[in-house]
């Protein structure tokens, strides 16, 4: 973003941990980590595990790697994630989010 008093630019691990705390919105969705590699850079970058974010010319592009609780109808919390996190980052940055991608790794199954 850029006006007469200058830029500003939000890094991509700021719009990851915003990313992050929208998930924890949706109960049943919850953050993959994403491998030692991706663990790796994450705590070298900062940032949030299983979450990607790609920024060119102030529009995002957000990969998240979820876990969904069994018996959730996946196609209509992802649906949910996908908004609640573009809302957020819309909101907080002023950046517009092109794309939301959600890829269902993991099922997690809650036993008493």
């Amino acid at each position: 973003m850029a006006d007469r008093l200058g830029d500003i630019k939000v890094a991509d691990q700021v719009i990851a941990v915003i990313a992050g705390v929208a998930v924890e919105e949706v109960l049943e969705v919850s953050i993959r980590s994403g491998g030692l590699y991706q663990d790796l850079a994450k705590k070298i970058n900062g940032g949030a595990k299983g979450i990607t974010v790609f920024v060119a010319d102030d529009k995002v592009t957000i990969d998240m790697r979820v876990s969904v609780l069994y018996g959730t109808q996946i196609h209509q919390v992802c649906r949910t994630l996908q908004e609640k996190v573009k809302e957020a980052v819309e909101a907080l940055t002023g950046l517009f989010v092109e794309a939301v991608n959600v890829r269902v790794e993991t099922i997690e199954i809650n036993t008493p």
